[in-house]
Order: C-alpha cells, then structure tokens, then sequence
C-alpha cells in the first residue's frame, strides 16, 4: 500500500471518529432542546379559497391550521444531523467510505436536504412566512439546492473538466428563500407596531452567511485551493460547518425565544 493510500485510510478513521464525536454533539443540544424548551409555538395558517356570497366572487379563507411548538422544532434538525453522522460512523460507514474515494457524499445532502429546509422554514417562521403553502414551497426548493449537491458530485465523476452546471441551478434554488426571508423580514422592519423580536436581526445574517459557507466550500474542492486539493479535508469543513451552522441557529432561537422564564 502506498503512503498515500496509508495516509487516506488514517483520514478515513479519523473521520469516522469525528462523525461519531458530532452525532453526539448533536444529540445532546437536540434533546437539550426538546427537554428544556418553553412551550413557545408559532402559527401555521391555510389560505384556501371560499365563495363570498356577498360579492359573488373568490377570496382568500385563512385559518389556523397548527400552533407548531417551537423547541421540538428546533431540537429536530439537530437530531436529523445526529441520525445522520451516527449512520455515517456505524454500519454506513464503508459505503461512505466507498463514496469518499470517488468524491462524493450523498448521505450528506440527503442529510442536509431535511435539516437545512427546516432551518430555513423556521427561519422564515421567525418573521412571519406562516403560510402552509409558503413553507411547503421554501422547504421544497431548498431540499433542490442539495439534491444540485448531488447532482454536482455524481456529474463530475464521469467529466475530464468540472461541470459547473449543477453549482449554478442549486445555488439560484438556494437563494430564493432568502429573498422572500429578506421581503419579509423589511416588511416587518417598515411597520411601526410589528417588528420582528431582535435576535432575529443577528439569525439572518449568520445563518445566511453559514450557508453560503457550503457553497464556498464546494467551490474551493472543485477549483482545486490549497488544502482543499484533497476531498476529505473538504468533507470535515462540511462537517464542521454543519455543526456550527445548527449550532448557532438553534441557541440563538433559544436565547431569544424558547429560554424559561
């Protein structure tokens, strides 16, 4: 076996220890979060259509659908992410293996394809996005940005030369969420009686830059820069940055609104 090959088979371990050191990272804010949590819940409302006798016309019949506690909410994308590292570190661990020799981790954006979009739906939450088809929909798009993530490792397998074409859709997918977030949240910043609470004015911006972090990352492995020449580093940034991004995110939402009183 050659150096290099020695020398991979020790990252490999190394990053088997690490999944395992950030499942349960995960878990234990996650359960944290479920067990501590005030019972803070934010509405998810309906805007169907009902014939207005009055005016003979269609107009919008919002209702409340669900009061979403706000805390097991929180808890689950952290627990999502844990799942994932522990299967990852666990009986998944040669098919990850396998597929960090070829330059690919699909668990990672399956992974991500769930506990991102929630983040990015309670996120939206935050300042006001409660509409059930608005959160269906940024869920839904941003699940897309992370399958492009897929796409993008798995097309390059078989090209001389990078293919930037899944880069490209899943970041325009990505982006779309944070610009109804950004409508919504200066709509409420306009009105003199409904702002949004102020930790939410430091969560868009870190998390918003958190994200773009993924990105970035996926840049540096695909181009080549420095460190980033070898794929496994690239895989334990990803994995740092997920635990950084959640991590930020859910104590932020906790000191702000789910802390006891």
């Amino acid at each position: 076996m050659s150096e290099k090959n020695v020398q991979d088979e020790k990252t490999y371990r190394g990053l088997r220890k690490f999944n395992l050191i950030m499942g349960f990272l995960h878990l234990i804010q996650g359960v944290f979060m479920w067990v501590v949590s005030n019972d803070t819940t934010y509405p998810i409302y309906t805007n169907f259509l009902k014939f207005d006798l009055s005016s003979r016309s269609l107009t919008p019949d919002p209702k409340l659908l669900y009061e979403l506690p706000f805390g097991p909410a929180v808890a689950v994308f952290l627990l999502i992410s844990a799942v994932a590292h522990f299967y990852l570190a666990t009986v998944g661990y040669s098919t990850y293996v396998k597929n960090l020799k070829k330059g690919m981790n699909p668990v990672r954006f399956y992974e991500y394809a769930l506990s991102s979009s929630l983040m990015i739906v309670l996120i939206g939450m935050l300042v006001g996005i409660w509409d059930l088809g608005s959160m269906i929909l940024m869920f839904g798009i941003n699940a897309m940005m992370n399958f492009f993530g897929i796409m993008m490792e798995r097309h390059n397998q078989t090209t001389e030369k990078t293919d930037w074409h899944a880069f490209v859709y899943g970041s325009i997918a990505g982006i779309v969420p944070w610009i109804v977030i950004v409508l919504y949240f200066l709509s409420a910043l306009s009105s003199s009686d409904a702002k949004p609470p102020a930790f939410v004015y430091a969560i868009i911006p870190t998390i918003f830059v958190f994200f773009d972090s993924f990105a970035i990352n996926m840049l540096l492995q695909y181009k080549k820069v420095g460190r980033w020449k070898n794929y496994l580093y690239g895989e334990r940034v990803y994995i740092i940055l997920s635990l950084v991004a959640k991590t930020a995110l859910a104590w932020q939402i906790f000191a702000g609104t789910l802390a006891p009183v």
